[in-house]
């Protein structure tokens, strides 16, 4: 009598297994809306010529307190690292490695705006800067920053995706996930003089 394989349980499990590929769309479709809220916002810097205080994206030009509210930027940035972290056991070979590099750069890049939210929660800015500035802000404007972080976030994870819906032998032998779908194992099938009866 054989007996049924145990039922993988657990909410991260499930979320790496089947329903991984659902996750992965909901948290590609969030990143890809705050990506073009950046290049919405550089593009009315460079190309329409708007000082940087109007130049507010989309959401912001509606809700023009989205983008003074440091709580929100951070918010986003932690967001953005529990959906890393959360999706990351679903992903086994280079693509592990392309989802952990992006997972590595928003750790930072959440520093970054932790640091951001904390002087605006004590109300002193670090360095002497007339408003709050993030390390790696001393050397870049912080629109240019934030576009720059958002990007090379949104790159590793493309790279992570592609390398994901087209794994190699090995890595589709390991994989658990709803994502791509393996296909079923040839079965030995009895020959037609096998079963032909006498």
């Amino acid at each position: 009598m054989a007996t049924a394989r145990p039922a993988r349980a657990g909410f991260l499990a499930q979320l790496n297994g089947r329903h991984h590929r659902s996750a992965l769309n909901i948290y590609l479709l969030i990143v890809i809306a705050h990506w073009a809220e950046h290049l919405v916002q550089a593009y009315q810097i460079w190309v329409l010529g708007m000082p940087r205080p109007q130049s507010r994206g989309v959401l912001g030009h509606y809700f023009p307190w989205l983008v003074t509210e440091e709580w929100l930027h951070y918010a986003y940035a932690i967001i953005m690292l529990i959906g890393l972290f959360l999706l990351r056991p679903g992903f086994v070979g280079r693509a592990k490695t392309w989802w952990t590099i992006a997972l590595v750069i928003q750790f930072w890049h959440h520093i970054e705006h932790l640091l951001l939210l904390i002087q605006v929660q004590v109300g002193a800015n670090l360095f002497g800067a007339a408003v709050p500035t993030s390390i790696v802000q001393l050397v870049i404007a912080r629109v240019e920053l934030h576009l720059f972080y958002n990007s090379v976030v949104f790159l590793p994870m493309l790279v992570a995706m592609y390398l994901h819906l087209r794994p190699n032998q090995a890595e589709l032998d390991a994989s658990s996930c709803s994502c791509v779908h393996k296909p079923a194992r040839n079965l030995p099938t009895s020959s037609p003089s096998a079963t032909a009866t006498a």
